[in-house]
């Protein structure tokens, strides 16, 4: 029960930092990451990356293109943990101004983010967010 205790603890820290992501500073978000060469993230502003150099970068970016935003909350879709690796998969709720928009819009993300610990603490070492959080047609995929 404990790993999912802490878990469940990493997952809150996470939203809590995302309070100062929405509004443009990532920095937060970032210490809760793996800084290690295996960690990986895919955002919906481009490619998975993989290594903590280009997951900070894509972190940086995507926080930058966001201001005066606000948490909303969260629902948890599905969990699981043992003690060596985590998931949580969760439909998450925020409001901000995005890109040059002016107007604070309120937006919600399917994500899915993997745990592990290291070094007697638990960090993200994936994450992949995107607008999907309504059924889609199957032609939504053609490109």
């Amino acid at each position: 029960m404990a790993a999912v205790d802490n878990v469940d603890r990493l997952n809150e820290q996470y939203h809590l930092a995302s309070g100062e992501f929405l509004k443009g500073n990532p920095e937060p978000v970032k210490k809760l990451w793996s800084h290690k060469e295996d960690v990986s993230l895919a955002n919906p502003y481009g490619p998975p990356v993989r290594g903590w150099d280009e997951v900070a970068k894509t972190t940086e970016h995507a926080a930058s293109l966001r201001r005066d935003g606000e948490f909303l909350g969260y629902e948890v879709v599905s969990k699981y943990a043992t003690s060596e690796l985590a998931y949580v998969v969760q439909i998450e709720r925020a409001k901000a101004k995005i890109g040059e928009q002016e107007v604070i819009t309120p937006y919600a993300v399917r994500s899915t983010m993997i745990f592990r610990p290291e070094e007697g603490e638990w960090k993200v070492v994936h994450r992949h967010a995107d607008p999907i959080t309504t059924p889609q047609a199957a032609e939504s995929v053609i490109q």
